[in-house]
């Protein structure tokens, strides 16, 4: 049988995986919102209009201030557009807006070196600033390494030579799609590599006696930007560095589905006591990104209050600390170790084809307050049912376990819809077919009778450590639910899993976590529309998705009173998607637009997911500029990327497969690519 096996870490990338403590940055200085150190976690977003459009970006930016952005980010492609953020910030002054205004750079240093002279951060990507990207594979030597990197740290110390002169903070934002040729051929396409990208101008930068800087490692695989932001905290503190950190998932779509990618990518970093910005990139206008990003900060105001730790990772200019090279995990001696830097799945076993193993996570629905004389209820959790033929049509997204609770229905289940029932009536029921007992642990030990194929039974971590459960009966039909309390959910529950691997148990485990919420998250009061999210959603993804993201847990059960089934079950197989362990549609992989983009993304956005969506389980990118092309479009199967002025380009993962088509013919263009790979299916109509 395949034992779990943890490598030992290298160092540590947070203050500590057994409860919440802020990992304290260096202070950086934006225009008069200082970032870093005891700071807030500090809110922003990026303007979608042209920035020669003053009017425009200046209204815009108002918009996204009143949403709750503390800071502006806006493009500058060329010097052009770097020179009019001087009229764009004199307008926002001239009514009443001192917001700190940064400036994204891609591929131009000279617009940079204008631009740093006028906002109070830039931004820059060290896959297209000064280097190269071509998707072309080179082999370096040693040498020819070095000279790169001389020839990179002459383009740039210009830049950060007016940085430093004007007082302007830089943002080293590595992106996962756009790393460049050199780096990509030394290191590949990994969380390494984003670190080594970003810390190749960090050295730079400390060479020249230049600080101020923030740190970025974004994907739209929150996988990979979790492992990239852990690796780098890593990597900074071992060369004596604890630079603020702006978190984000990149290109992460819209909806609930954007909504629920951020906050998993995001809110796993932010359990760890990593981040000091937000920024929510969603296919939608910039203000309805802000009231996320808030939501998810907020969460933590009251444990940074009471749990703060600035004992650690007290970093100068000069100094460095080291780090115990194992994080411990258990207090009673022993140790386990955790890779937070690579993906490993907990090995459990499979029990009967259902749940753990190689099986997909599971969905677990309490629909017990519902009326169970009904069986239209079950549309609410994937089983939409027909009263002419008398029969169930399962979704594509529907819950493989309902929790009944005590409650009895009164009409006829689907037969691979599994029913829950506490032990004490399910004992008592006389057709136990597809039922299945859920017990609490002093249950299931005193149990008379036990299910033949599965048994359910509600553990809490602390319960690992007490005598009756070293009594348990262990077999194959047993399914831990692991339950917490705990203000730091995530960190208790984690632990309860070190704990399951130390003592080589291979049950599979249903994470539970229990939500009394009711509150939304608010739009800004002059938003049109806002598609419905609640704090549950964005709580949940955070929760549940970065244990998923660690490689814990069989299946999840998202209870919420307060909440509706059918909210929960999109929730559920939407954070089951976004952890890439269970897919059940169509994922995009979209940009939130800016001043670069070729066309209407939230239109064109909408018009491919209205063909495309019910092809279940293909990635389409759909990038306004080549700047988020195919780099950026990651492991995307298909992409739609604009090239120019009524112009697309169609790509194959990365390959180029029809240049510059015609914007009204290209969604056509596309599905066509998709039919011949064989990969296209006609859509079913109800």
């Amino acid at each position: 049988m395949t034992k779990n096996t943890f490598p030992a870490l290298d160092g540590k990338y947070c203050n500590s995986i057994n409860t919440y403590s802020r990992f304290l940055t260096r202070e950086v200085t934006i225009g008069h919102i200082p970032m870093g150190a005891l700071n807030p976690i500090r809110i922003q977003s990026m303007t979608t209009t042209d920035t020669m459009d003053t009017i425009g970006t200046v209204e815009q930016s108002i918009r996204m201030v009143d949403a709750g952005c503390e800071y502006v980010r806006i493009t500058a492609p060329s010097v052009k557009e770097a020179k009019n953020l001087a009229n764009i910030k004199k307008e926002l002054k001239y009514r009443g807006y001192d917001v700190p205004l940064i400036a994204d750079i891609h591929f131009t240093p000279n617009a940079a070196e204008e631009a740093a002279r006028i906002v109070e951060k830039v931004r820059i990507n060290p896959g297209n600033y000064a280097d190269k990207k071509r998707f072309e594979n080179f082999e370096y030597t040693g040498a020819e390494y070095q000279a790169e990197l001389e020839r990179i740290y002459k383009k740039f110390a210009p830049l950060v030579k007016v940085c430093k002169e004007y007082g302007t903070a830089m943002r080293i934002g590595t992106n996962h799609g756009s790393l460049s040729d050199r780096i990509m051929s030394h290191y590949g396409d990994t969380p390494r590599g984003m670190v080594e990208s970003a810390m190749e101008f960090m050295r730079m930068c400390e060479d020249l006696n230049y600080y101020n800087l923030v740190i970025s490692m974004k994907s739209s695989n929150p996988q990979v930007m979790v492992q990239a932001y852990r690796l780098l905290v890593e990597t900074m503190v071992n060369e004596g560095m604890n630079y603020p950190l702006h978190l984000g998932v990149t290109e992460a779509g819209d909806g609930e589905d954007g909504r629920i990618k951020s906050a998993l990518g995001i809110g796993a970093l932010l359990e760890d006591g990593l981040g000091d910005t937000i920024r929510v990139s969603l296919t939608e206008d910039p203000e309805f990104e802000a009231p996320v990003a808030i939501a998810l900060a907020d969460r933590y105001k009251w444990r940074e209050s009471n749990q703060l730790s600035v004992a650690s990772y007290q970093l100068s200019e000069e100094s460095s600390q080291s780090t115990d090279n194992r994080q411990q995990v258990t207090e009673n001696g022993q140790q386990a170790t955790h890779n937070p830097y690579e993906y490993q799945k907990r090995h459990t076993t499979e029990l009967n084809t259902f749940i753990g193993g190689h099986q997909v996570p599971r969905v677990v629905i309490d629909i017990s307050n519902k009326n169970l004389k009904d069986p239209a209820i079950l549309s609410e959790v994937g089983y939409l049912y027909s009263v002419l033929l008398d029969k169930y049509n399962m979704a594509e997204q529907s819950t493989d376990f309902v929790y009944l609770a005590d409650e009895l229905p009164s009409f006829n289940f689907p037969g691979n819809l599994k029913q829950l029932y506490n032990y004490s009536t399910w004992k008592g029921l006389e057709n136990k077919s597809n039922c299945h007992p859920y017990y609490s642990l002093k249950e299931y030990v005193a149990a008379e009778v036990r299910d033949s194929s599965l048994n359910l039974v509600a553990i809490s971590g602390s319960d690992i450590d007490t005598e009756i459960f070293n009594e348990i009966l262990l077999d194959n039909t047993l399914v831990f639910v692991l339950e917490t309390q705990s203000i730091c959910g995530l960190q208790d529950q984690r632990q309860a899993f070190f704990k399951l691997v130390e003592l080589g148990l291979e049950m599979p485990v249903i994470i539970k976590r229990t939500y009394h919420l009711k509150s939304s998250v608010q739009a800004p009061e002059n938003a049109e529309v806002l598609p419905e999210v609640t704090d549950f959603q964005l709580y949940s993804a955070a929760d549940l998705g970065g244990l998923m993201l660690d490689g814990f847990g069989d299946g999840i059960w998202a209870d919420a009173p307060d909440i509706s089934a059918k909210t929960i079950l999109s929730t559920s197989f939407g954070i089951l998607q976004a952890t890439r362990s269970r897919i059940s549609k169509t994922e995009y992989i979209s940009c939130p637009s800016c001043g670069r983009t070729l066309f209407d993304l939230q239109i064109t956005t909408q018009m491919i997911r209205s063909r495309t969506d019910h092809l279940k389980g293909l990635k389409i990118g759909i990038m306004g500029c080549i700047v988020n092309g195919p780099g950026e479009m990651a492991d995307a199967d298909y992409g739609y990327v604009g090239t120019g002025p009524g112009k697309i380009t169609l790509y194959r993962g990365k390959e180029v497969v029809k240049k510059n088509v015609n914007t009204e013919n290209a969604l056509d263009e596309l599905i066509g690519i998709i039919r011949e790979d064989g990969n296209w299916l006609e859509p079913e109509h109800e």
